[in-house]
């Protein structure tokens, strides 16, 4: 095994099962968002989750601005740990920005998963109109990202409470800011740029694997508009959308991501 892979992106792997299902964490996040949720499938499913470079525990010093300039960047990643760990047909789960970084990943190699979860998907995240609805403006997006630059540690003061809603637990937004604020802030900034710039409209449709979209209610970052038009690009979609509110239902609501997630790996 190539321990350079498994360090670079913190690489763990846990469960009995046969069939392999990885957690793909969304931006400014890290593998530990994912503690809620993990022991539910350790039982049935051998469980792997990472860190991309610049997040959480993974090697900064393989961080190369060039290569994650765009998403493909971190889709290699994902396609990297896949050869690793020899794996074929795997269930991914993929938060936020990392939907779409699996849809390429699955795209470029179509046999190494047989599902996506896609948890608060969205191909753009610029309003287009009138055909499209993403959630921000551009010159709204451009304010946030000139505040990301110029006052980093009030910038993720500001969003994560947005991001994560639930006000009734302030604890939440008070994790998310932390793991913002943990990121080298140049590392971060780029991958913000990466994310909330992006248009993956049009690889929707290139997608040939059936995948499951979990929508919540209230999200800033992704909303009912967005999910909708994800369903219908993507061929073989299932839309669910859930009584969670805010970005983060892994972390919120964990209870019913792992509910739905699992209907639709047992009757899908």
């Amino acid at each position: 095994m190539n321990g350079s892979i498994m360090a670079r992106n913190n690489v763990k792997i846990s469960g009995n099962g046969k069939k392999t299902i990885i957690f793909a964490h969304g931006f400014g996040c890290d593998q530990l968002m994912w503690r809620y949720v993990i022991p539910a499938f350790e039982e049935n499913y051998r469980v792997v989750v990472f860190d991309y470079v610049g997040s959480g525990k993974s090697d900064i010093q393989a961080y190369d601005a060039n290569r994650y300039g765009n998403l493909n960047g971190y889709a290699q990643d994902i396609i990297d740990i896949c050869h690793e760990l020899e794996l074929k047909n795997a269930i991914f789960v993929g938060h936020s920005v990392s939907a779409m970084i699996g849809i390429l990943a699955s795209i470029r190699e179509v046999d190494l998963f047989e599902k996506l979860v896609l948890i608060g998907p969205s191909p753009r995240y610029l309003n287009d109109f009138p055909d499209y609805i993403g959630g921000f403006d551009e010159e709204v997006m451009e304010e946030l990202l000139t505040l990301m630059e110029t006052n980093y540690a009030g910038w993720a003061n500001y969003l994560a409470p947005a991001i994560m809603g639930n006000s009734d637990q302030p604890q939440l937004a008070h994790e998310l800011e932390q793991s913002f604020c943990a990121m080298n802030p140049q590392i971060a900034r780029q991958f913000a740029r990466t994310t909330f710039l992006a248009d993956n409209r049009q690889d929707l449709t290139e997608v040939s694997i059936p995948a499951l979209i979990l929508q919540c209610s209230q999200d800033i970052i992704a909303p009912l508009e967005v999910g909708t038009f994800v369903h219908y690009q993507i061929p073989h979609s299932t839309l669910r959308f859930m009584e969670a509110t805010g970005h983060c239902p892994h972390i919120s609501h964990p209870e019913e991501t792992i509910q739905l997630i699992k209907e639709y790996l047992d009757t899908a």
